[in-house]
């Protein structure tokens, strides 16, 4: 009877911590999945990215071809691109300043793409019709890799901001993502010069 007693009086403390521990595990590795998502979605991205990066020169080197006197537009592209490139990151929570540079690049090739409306003979070639319909498809791929990325970090964000993952997140260093955003910018309409 002394050992059945004894028995149920270790239980009665022990179950408690078991499953104290148990829950702390499952939040644990529930962040963890969802910080490796997120370095996922990040992937994703930078796969999209790397792709528009090696198009970029082709298209400026089409356009120059038939708008040499645009070279403003150009050279903004071509900084802008090597700017996004230099601003690579592996780690999607420290990407502000690669956000800023992506945005400031896609905001750039609008603008080239828009100075190619006043040459017909730009729109009409076969060339820069391929190479724009693989801008667009990568800009397509891009936009749901983003989307993927944000509701991986909007999934992540919420899971640390909510109880009682807000504790295990802070005890062991789990850190918020950030959106990718439009920069105010890119909400803007792309203005086109139409009296060339």
């Amino acid at each position: 009877m002394d050992v059945l007693i004894i028995l149920l009086i270790l239980c009665l403390i022990c179950l408690p911590i078991i499953v104290v521990g148990a829950l702390l595990v499952a939040i644990f590795n529930r962040l963890t999945k969802l910080k490796i998502l997120l370095q996922e979605g990040w992937s994703g991205i930078d796969v999209q990215l790397k792709k528009r990066y090696e198009l970029i020169p082709n298209i400026v080197a089409t356009v120059k071809g038939y708008a040499a006197h645009e070279s403003a537009v150009l050279e903004k592209v071509t900084e802008y691109r090597s700017l996004a490139m230099n601003s690579t990151t592996n780690e999607p929570f420290a990407s502000s300043t690669k956000v800023a540079n992506e945005n400031m690049l896609t905001t750039s090739l609008k603008s080239l793409l828009a100075v190619s409306e006043n040459y017909p003979e730009l729109k009409a070639d076969a060339s820069f019709l391929k190479l724009q319909t693989e801008l667009s498809q990568i800009e397509r791929d891009l936009e749901r890799a983003r989307r993927y990325y944000n509701g991986c970090v909007r999934e992540l964000n919420t899971q640390i901001a909510s109880f009682p993952h807000n504790l295990v997140s802070s005890v062991f260093g789990f850190k918020p993502g950030q959106f990718f955003e439009a920069s105010d910018a890119e909400k803007e309409n792309v203005k086109l010069n139409l009296n060339q």
